[in-house]
């Protein structure tokens, strides 16, 4: 079985990050142009702490711009209404070291009433080519927050993204699936 076929059935259960970095190295580069439009993500399971927490929290996936802007954080706190969240105004340190107090009802209902506060009020992150473990392909930089995430190709319509933390050593890594 490919590399490419193997990441599509990662599910519950985790891989090592040393074997999604082998996985993600093994992947083509994709542009920043083929990234247009709007995808849905899931967390895959590393042992990294942000590990089911963005699921938890309603996320949906990203949306990307013609223009290269994107909308970094998308969730979807009702049926097929998608709401843009501010990264910049989500504490990353607390919210790194709170994670497991992130995957609870307790968190989500909170987040879910914090929704109109945290809405974005346009685009919040970029997309350009960065280098990434000796391969320049698509990367998505926050605004806000030192946050960058690189992207590679599993096929026509699957992404595996690898999210880096400017300063943290550990990845956090998701699969983006383009929306009809």
């Amino acid at each position: 079985m490919s590399d490419r076929q193997t990441i599509d059935f990662v599910g519950e259960q985790a891989v090592p990050a040393g074997e999604l970095l082998r996985r993600f190295d093994s992947l083509d580069p994709i542009s920043p142009a083929d990234l247009e439009g709007l995808w849905r993500g899931r967390g895959v399971p590393s042992g990294h702490p942000l590990d089911g927490v963005l699921e938890n929290l309603g996320w949906f996936g990203k949306r990307f711009r013609a223009d290269g802007r994107a909308d970094a954080l998308l969730f979807e706190f009702e049926p097929r209404h998608l709401t843009p969240i501010e990264a910049g105004a989500i504490p990353l340190g607390l919210a790194l070291r709170l994670a497991s107090w992130g995957r609870t009802r307790m968190a989500r209902n909170l987040f879910y009433h914090l929704r109109k506060p945290l809405r974005a009020r346009g685009p919040t992150a970029g997309l350009q080519f960065r280098e990434c473990r000796g391969v320049t392909t698509a990367a998505m930089i926050y605004d806000r927050q030192p946050i960058t995430d690189y992207f590679r190709r599993i096929d026509g319509d699957k992404v595996l993204g690898l999210m880096s933390v400017r300063d943290d050593p550990r990845h956090y890594f998701f699969v983006l699936t383009r929306e009809g």
